[in-house]
């Protein structure tokens, strides 16, 4: 009993204790401050053979493994004339059947592995990529290379995938985003920028096996490639076996051309595209951005963010959606391409008679910009969301080896990562406002509005003056034919 009653006692004063400990605010509580290192490529990189780089991360936390090889190459490289190559190759590579398994023998060992192969074709790099369980990585690592190099591209399964992307084809205005996207990217690049060469149903009919394998050929080379894996793996042992596999590569390397820079200059104004059936107008608004390096790249990164590019905090949804209630949201992105120059783009959605004042309200945040209206509380917010956000590219082992990988693909120095945070705080309002008179350019805006033009044209009965029409000069762009591209009646 008397031992009973000391340990109740030893508990009450113990929590006494921690309850004195405690402030009685939120605000006066102290943490130890938190600090992040950024992990070092060379940790990771190690060269294999015929000068392929590898970035290898151990990783025990659970038994599996992700193998992902990276090749410089993608759609950009479509014959003309065969546009949708790349779509088919991203998928027919990994569904053909690849070495000695046909297509249906490759699902069923993949699938009694439990392991997850993956092709794809992007735009402008391709990948191959596995993940499974440790104990199966011997045989996966097999499969992956025979993928990778032997794929036997099955004509019932090319006949299939050309069938599928025919039917997606056949859905292009389905969705009034699609139409705004593609319309955009044919007004701000130009319709002959490989980027809007875009498959029709003869183009795809045109394809057949031997368009896979060409282009195949021409991205899946050593020159063009780089690794990265993370796992529970060692390290020197997985380098051991990936050195094993590629000896056995014997294509001489020959790099892919570089990606194709726009010449076009696109002609300031508003372009509307009818679309009857809905009731609400999706708008954008902007002109050709930048690639890197781009001296202001930190300046007018935080300068987007503030205008459209911070989520609720940023000024396009205080005061289109918050304030007057006029979009569901509203944003901007200025992006800065890493092989070709990206766009400035200021977007939102309205009601068919609110779309004019919502653009007029885009064009007023856009100045106040330029003007260097940047409080310093605004500034201390956008920078701090980088700052504090910025260890979220490093997550995990996976992601830091991919992230390593891919700047080896782009060309960027992996000193970009270790100075990030400090650029970043370097961004005063003068750098703000400097960037933003430089790389926005109201006078260049392409207007793009996609809706019911009969009615968005009608603008608001409460404001009468606000008309697209004294936004630049109106050019009516016709839907275009979902199969062909050309433009419907």
């Amino acid at each position: 009993m008397a031992k009973a009653r000391w340990l109740a006692l030893a508990f009450l004063a113990a929590v006494e204790v921690g309850v004195a400990e405690i402030p009685p605010r939120p605000e006066m509580l102290s943490f130890p401050p938190l600090t992040f290192e950024v992990p070092k490529a060379e940790r990771f990189k190690v060269n294999l053979s015929q000068g392929i780089a590898a970035y290898v991360a151990e990783d025990r936390l659970l038994p599996l493994v992700t193998v992902q090889v990276y090749f410089r190459g993608g759609r950009y490289l479509e014959e003309r004339g065969k546009e949708g190559t790349a779509q088919l190759l991203g998928t027919v590579w990994r569904t053909g059947g690849a070495g000695d398994l046909d297509p249906q023998a490759l699902d069923e060992t993949l699938d009694f592995l439990a392991a997850q192969l993956s092709t794809s074709v992007g735009p402008t790099y391709s990948s191959v990529s596995l993940n499974l369980l440790k104990k199966d990585l011997d045989r996966g690592l097999q499969l992956l290379f025979d993928v990778m190099l032997r794929p036997r591209f099955d004509e019932a399964r090319l006949a299939k995938a050309k069938e599928d992307l025919i039917a997606e084809l056949k859905r292009r205005n389905d969705d009034a985003a699609e139409i705004e996207q593609r319309e955009w990217q044919r007004l701000v690049y130009g319709d002959d920028y490989w980027l809007n060469r875009l498959p029709t149903k003869a183009s795809v009919e045109a394809i057949g096996r031997q368009d896979l394998q060409a282009l195949h050929r021409r991205i899946v080379n050593p020159a063009n490639c780089v690794v990265a894996v993370a796992g529970d793996v060692d390290r020197q042992e997985m380098v051991r076996k990936l050195k094993g596999l590629l000896d056995q590569w014997k294509v001489k390397g020959e790099s892919v051309p570089p990606v194709p820079q726009p010449t076009h200059q696109a002609k300031p104004g508003v372009y509307l595209v009818h679309k009857a059936d809905v009731n609400q107008g999706r708008v954008s608004l902007g002109h050709l951005g930048a690639k890197r390096p781009l001296a202001e790249e930190f300046a007018i990164t935080v300068a987007n963010d503030v205008l459209g590019g911070g989520g609720f905090t940023a000024w396009m949804m205080s005061r289109i959606r918050s304030d007057e209630g006029l979009a569901y949201s509203a944003y901007s992105s200025y992006n800065i391409g890493e092989y070709f120059p990206g766009t400035f783009r200021a977007s939102f959605q309205s009601k068919s008679s609110t779309c004019a004042r919502a653009a007029f309200l885009t064009l007023d945040l856009v100045g106040k910009l330029r003007r260097g209206e940047v409080t310093e509380q605004e500034l201390v917010t956008s920078k701090n969301s980088f700052i504090e956000t910025f260890p979220r590219n490093f997550e995990s082992k996976l992601r830091t080896v991919q992230l390593y990988a891919q700047d080896d693909l782009a060309g960027r120095p992996h000193a970009y990562w270790l100075t990030y945070r400090e650029q970043i705080r370097r961004v005063d309002r003068q750098a703000v406002k400097q960037a933003a008179e430089k790389l926005i350019k109201p006078e260049e805006f392409v207007i793009l509005v996609v809706g019911n033009v009969d009615e968005i044209l009608q603008g608001h009965p409460d404001f009468p003056e606000i008309q697209l029409a004294k936004l630049g000069p109106l050019t009516r762009l016709p839907l275009r034919d979902p199969l062909t591209l050309q433009p419907l009646p």
